[in-house]
């Protein structure tokens, strides 16, 4: 069956396309710094997530950090093992855990931060400063709408990027 070429909008004026455009652009410099510190995008977030955050149990980790459940518990597994990150049985509620970062997980981010606010003033000079604010609100709105039928397409997680 042939596709209507007037059903579907031209790549560059689709939505998903053009998000994941904009993110390999925002991420290419980003993975580059990562990688000379050995870790991933994935582990980074989290770091970030805990540094901002502090103690979380894992459900509200995978949520800030927009990971699934079961790729957090490996990523998990292998920021302990580095010594970025404690796990500790939650005082109240033997089947949660609190998951905190360490003094080494702080390092990281505070050894790695003057070339995010570099990567972050490549972006505000290229970008302009107001037009990217305006596309943080605009992205963080996008974030929290839910369709008028109720059913909020971000409690259906999609697969992750590698």
């Amino acid at each position: 069956m042939e596709v209507d070429k007037a059903d579907a909008p031209e790549t560059d004026r689709s939505l998903p396309i053009a998000l994941l455009r904009a993110c390999e652009r925002v991420m290419g410099p980003i993975r580059q710094m990562l990688a000379d510190v050995g870790v991933t995008e994935q582990q980074w977030r989290v770091l970030r997530v805990l540094d901002e955050c502090g103690t979380l149990d894992p459900t509200e980790i995978a949520d800030r950090s927009c990971l699934l459940l079961p790729s957090l518990t490996r990523i998990m597994h292998t920021l302990v093992a580095k010594g970025l990150i404690t796990r500790a049985p939650h005082p109240t509620d033997r089947r949660k855990q609190c998951i905190s970062i360490t003094e080494a997980g702080r390092k990281v981010i505070r050894d790695n931060l003057e070339e995010s606010r570099r990567l972050n003033r490549w972006m505000r000079e290229n970008f302009g400063s107001e037009r990217l604010d305006m596309l943080l609100d605009l992205l963080n709105e996008l974030d929290r709408m839910k369709r008028d039928d109720g059913h909020d397409p971000a409690a259906t997680p999609p697969k992750e990027r590698a």
